[in-house]
Order: C-alpha cells, then sequence, then structure tokens
C-alpha cells in the first residue's frame, strides 16, 4: 500500500498539472520508454515517506538500476508532481546514494532533470555541508574522470544548481518546449533587472542547441529524446557485462512460505536453514564449520546461478561463531567470491556477574572485532539482507549501513536500533513522584524506540536501499 500510494507522486492534483498543462510524462513511463524490459530495480523508494517537510509524501526523485542496450545502468530521476521536483535534504541524500552506487560498480549513469531546484527555506541542510548538493557536481566530475559515462536529458524544469547535472554529463538532451535550463528563471529576471522574459527566450531547447551549446541533441518530443538517449548508450564503446547464467535451479521450497517464516521475536528459535532453503538454487548448500559455533551459519551456494558466500544469523553471535565467521568472511575474500549477509541479531545478554562471566563476555568481544576487522576489510561485493533484528554491535559485525555494504535490504518486519524496546520493562507507577516521573519517561522512551525502529521509519531516512517483500529476495 506504501510503495502505491508512494508511485502516486504529488496526488491527483499535481497529476493533472503535469500532464495536461505541462504535457508531460509521468517519470516511471519516461523509465519504460529507455530501459530494455521490465527488469527495473528501484531504490529506496519510501525514502521521505512522512518526514517532517510539509506535505511531502516522498523524496521527489526516482533512483533506480536497470538496462539499456544491454549495459546496466543508474537512474537519477526527477519527479516533478512531487512539488515541481524541487529538492529537499532527502532527495540530495537519494541521489548522492545513487552516485555511489554508480561509481562502486562502475555502472553508466542516466540523469532525467524536471526539477525546480533546492528548496530555499531549507539551505542550510541542502547547501553548506560535504555531503549536500554541491557533492552531486563533485561525483559527476570524479565519475567523469574514473571513465563512467554520464548522459542527461532536460525533459522539465532544469533551475539553478541543477542546471549543472546535464551540462557537467558528457551528453545532453533538451526537449523542445518542455525542456528549460537557466540558473535563474523568469521571476527572478523580472525582480532583479524588471525584464520580461519568457522561459523559452530564457533558457529553452533552440536557445540551448543553437546558441548556448550547453545541450548536445535537440529533441521535439518526449519520445525522440528517450529514442535519443539509447542511440547514444549505444555509441559509448562501454562494454556490457557477460550474459547472466540463464538456467538454473529454482529452490525445492516455494518463496512465498518466506511470509511465514519473517522473525516476528526473540520469544523462539528460528532455524535460518528454513530461510535459506528457500533462497538458495535447488535448495543447494554446502556449509562450513557446520559443527562450530552454531549460532552463526556459513557456506557457499548459488543465487540464480551467481556463487555467493552466505553469513547468516542463527542465534546469539557467540565466541566460537564469530572465530568462525572471521575465517568464513577471509575465505571469501581470498577467493573472491561474494557474501551475502542475512541479519537477525540476538539481544544482549545480561552484563557478566563474576569473574568467570566478566573473562567469558571480553573473549566474546574479541572475537567479534576480529570478525568486524574481517567484514570490514573484505575486498569483494557484499549485500546485506536484515530478515529480523538489527541491533547494536552485532549489526557491525553483519555488515550493517555503517560497514558499507554495496547494498542493504529490509523485510517489512526488520527492526533497526542501538537496542530492542521490547527488553524494556514497564515500571509500575509508585506512590514515590520520583519513581513515577522516571516510569513516565522510560515508557516514553520505550514508546519512541518502538516507533524509530521500524523498517519503515529506517527506509524513509534512507538508512537502506529499500524494503522489499521477503518472497521477493531473490530476484531482488
Amino acid at each position: 500500500e506504501l510503495l502505491e500510494m508512494v508511485s502516486k507522486g504529488g496526488g491527483e492534483n499535481a497529476i493533472l498539472r503535469h500532464t495536461q498543462r505541462n504535457k508531460k510524462l509521468f517519470v516511471r513511463e519516461r523509465l519504460k520508454m529507455l530501459l530494455d524490459d521490465e527488469s527495473f530495480l528501484e531504490l529506496s523508494p519510501l525514502a521521505g515517506l512522512n518526514m517532517p517537510y510539509g506535505d511531502v509524501p516522498a523524496a521527489g526523485c526516482l533512483t533506480g538500476i536497470g538496462k539499456i542496450c544491454g549495459i546496466w545502468c543508474v537512474f537519477i530521476a526527477n519527479d516533478a508532481t512531487v512539488k515541481g521536483g524541487t529538492i529537499y535534504p532527502i532527495g540530495v541524500k537519494k541521489q548522492l546514494r545513487a552516485q555511489e552506487i554508480a561509481m562502486q560498480n562502475r555502472l553508466l549513469s542516466v540523469y532525467l532533470v524536471d526539477s525546480g531546484g533546492a528548496f530555499l527555506p531549507l539551505q542550510s541542510e541542502l547547501f553548506p555541508d560535504k555531503s549536500h548538493g554541491g557533492r552531486l557536481f563533485y561525483n559527476e566530475a570524479i565519475m567523469s574522470a574514473m571513465k563512467i559515462p554520464q548522459v542527461a536529458v532536460v525533459c522539465g524544469s532544469c533551475v539553478a544548481g541543477g542546471a549543472y547535472v546535464p551540462t557537467m554529463a558528457e551528453e545532453a538532451v533538451i526537449i523542445d518546449k518542455i525542456g528549460t535550463l537557466f540558473l535563474a528563471g523568469p521571476p527572478l529576471v523580472k525582480a532583479a533587472t524588471g525584464e520580461d522574459v519568457s522561459p523559452e527566450d530564457l533558457g529553452g531547447a533552440k536557445l540551448h542547441s543553437k546558441v548556448s551549446g550547453c545541450s548536445d541533441h535537440f529533441a521535439s518530443s518526449e519520445e525522440e529524446a528517450y529514442e535519443c538517449i539509447r542511440n547514444i548508450i549505444s555509441t559509448l564503446n562501454y562494454e556490457p557485462l557477460p550474459e547472466e547464467v540463464t538456467e538454473y535451479d529454482s529452490p525445492l521450497y516455494s518463496s512465498d512460505e518466506l511470509l511465514g517464516l519473517a522473525p516476528h521475536s526473540y520469544n523462539y528459535t528460528l532455524p535460518v536453514k528454513l530461510i535459506l532453503s528457500r533462497l538458495m538454487d535447488g535448495s543447494r548448500f554446502q556449509e562450513f564449520k557446520a559443527d562450530y559455533g552454531t549460532t552463526l551459519v556459513t557456506g557457499f551456494g548459488h543465487v540464480e546461478g551467481h556463487l555467493v558466500g552466505i553469513v547468516a544469523s542463527n542465534g546469539e553471535l557467540s565466541h566460537d561463531a564469530s572465530l568462525k565467521g572471521s575465517h568464513f568472511v577471509q575465505l571469501c575474500s581470498q577467493r573472491r567470491i561474494p557474501i551475502l549477509f542475512f541479519q537477525n541479531t540476538a539481544p544482549h545478554a545480561a552484563e557478566p556477574t563474576s569473574l568467570s562471566q566478566a573473562e567469558a563476555h571480553a573473549n566474546k568481544l574479541k572475537a567479534q572485532a576480529s570478525m568486524m576487522s574481517a567484514v570490514a576489510c573484505a575486498a569483494v561485493p557484499k549485500i546485506t539482507i536484515v530478515i529480523g533484528g538489527c541491533y547494536g554491535s552485532e549489526s557491525y559485525v553483519m555488515c550493517g549501513r555503517s560497514f558499507s555494504p554495496n547494498f542493504l535490504f529490509l523485510w517489512p518486519n526488520a527492526r533497526v536500533a542501538l537496542v530492542d524496546s521490547r527488553h524494556f520493562f514497564t515500571m509500575a507507577k509508585s506512590e514515590e513522584s520520583g519513581c513515577e516521573r522516571d516510569g513516565l519517561e522510560l515508557n516514553h522512551l520505550k514508546k519512541q524506540l518502538e516507533e524509530e525502529s521500524s523498517a519503515f521509519y529506517s527506509s524513509a531516512r534512507l538508512w537502506d536501499d529499500g524494503v522489499i517483500l521477503p518472497q521477493n529476495t531473490r530476484k531482488v
């Protein structure tokens, strides 16, 4: 339901204005005209959901990965039905994440620019810092130096800082009567100089194709523009990846059963192999150290024909499990095998109450630190799926967001927090006002943690690359 709501953009009035008055296509229609087929992974579609930006329903831009002319591309496309494509802080963060993916995986970048520029009332959250709007242009220059091609279509308003996106791309297309490109639009010209000027005369397609040279290609329609982009990509001499494996075995058990296996709490133990058997090709799994450190499951298998290493939570990450994990991650790194982490971290055990318990606790911490180092230094692609809880230090050991996995996805039941609010006890009211106040504060904190640990709270803030349905995990 949330994904359907977000796909509708800025609502009925904005849709009518976009299609009838401005004669423009929806952002997803534009992508369909560009892509080879329907295979498109939309990244963080819920980013910005219910964020404190008035009535903005989402980030106002769409990012994702798909193929053009057989070449994998990253797409960064403004959705002008959301506040005219105006850039909010979460939109900047979303675009920077897409550029990071492009650089990390050397993927060609396609920009569809239809934006009113930055939302000025939030300029302090958009402009001055290292990871704010200017970083988009810095990344474009760096990607160009890395010989990663970038192309752009000006398919609407392209104002202020947004004007640098197409002008810094290798080749840009502008659409007649729809695309405009300028640092300051007609209202600001009027305010500054008293001069009346039309958007077309100030920065239309003919001007930038014939006079300024800011655009490399003139298109008389949106359809022509996207055909032009496909033609440009066919001449980039950018090698497509080798053909993917097309023949592989499906799991022996239905992926739909993952809906019933997604863990809800730690009150019971769910063997993670039940989940793996519904994800791996042929349900085949070559386990590593099967009888040692059994609260972590490690081993090799295939997902849609691709060999991967599996590191999956199966209970509390003990000393032995951490040593096993460290060993296995180093093996994958040495053999250049990508790693899939399935994260369902256990709650922290009670604090040690004796010297022997303290020694055991310290040994576990040391072993976890060893695995942390192995995960951080493993020079292979890492993809993390949070299938349950993502809590505390075990989140780092299992390649949480701060350990820079190539991608991180959540199941809808996932929880992301420093601690699990369900382990807070609720204090009963006491006659003493101090205890009653402490109880109210504790209950308030518990409620706050509960709200802030949901998968949707996480995804709205781009702490991940999206909430995915468990049964779609193999495909994603």
